[in-house]
């Protein structure tokens, strides 16, 4: 029989990854790729261009988009990961400088969190033990992160360059397949708008039906307004 000093534990459940830095980048991307170019599309024809100049539009919106949100979602993770590790770089300084006064610190922070004083002393002298244990249990404590599990820059970029393409193709694709109508391109990116609403809200575990009705309606409100505003000016420069 098996002692328990040396039964591993049992594993009643498993969690999914929420830190790897594609999962808000990849929801946006799409959700954002959908809307504006429906948005840009609507827009367009609102102002009473034709079916070549829509697809235009169409075409340089998504080109636009995509690389504009991979840029952007790059430098904002690789700045926060950055920002990061120079503060982690702080903490290592100052524990290879002062360890006795970060010991302390460390065991007053799980004093805070319910531990006996004698404890939580035990405890931080043992993770300060070893620099390379210690400097990793203070960049958790202290700065919430784990600095083995940082996000990358280049999922981050590639899920929302993906995505937003993604998205901005749906309203787009009627045009591209001969569809001089705009009908066809409402029904596509409403149903591309309630479809992405309920897999998020599916992968949240929220009411697909609330989540896909939701993005819907904040999808049609945005091109209806841009639509307008396409009309009205295509209208007084005419």
């Amino acid at each position: 029989m098996t002692s328990p000093s040396t039964r591993s534990a049992e594993v009643h459940h498993h969690h999914r990854d929420v830190t790897g830095g594609w999962l808000r980048p990849a929801v946006f991307g799409v959700m954002d790729g959908l809307v504006s170019n429906a948005s840009l599309i609507a827009g367009v024809v609102g102002g009473g261009a034709g079916a070549q100049a829509v697809t235009i539009a169409g075409l340089a919106g998504l080109a636009a988009g995509a690389f504009s949100m991979a840029t952007g979602e790059y430098t904002s993770v690789r700045s926060q990961s950055e920002m990061t590790l120079a503060e982690i770089a702080v903490e290592r300084r100052e524990i290879a400088r002062n360890p006795e006064a970060e010991e302390r610190e460390l065991a007053l922070l799980y004093e805070s969190r319910g531990l006996t004083p004698e404890l939580a002393g035990q405890v931080a002298h043992q993770l300060h033990r070893r620099d390379e244990v210690a400097w990793r249990v203070h960049a958790r404590e202290e700065l919430g992160v784990d600095p083995d599990d940082l996000p990358s820059p280049w999922v981050a970029a590639g899920s929302s360059f993906l995505a937003f393409a993604l998205g901005a193709f749906v309203p787009l694709l009627p045009f591209l397949l001969g569809f001089g109508s705009v009908v066809a391109a409402i029904v596509l990116t409403a149903a591309g708008l309630f479809a992405t609403g309920a897999v998020v809200a599916r992968l949240t575990r929220r009411s697909p039906v609330f989540g896909g009705a939701r993005q819907l309606l904040l999808g049609t409100a945005a091109a209806a307004v841009t639509y307008g505003i396409g009309h009205l000016v295509g209208a007084a420069i005419s």
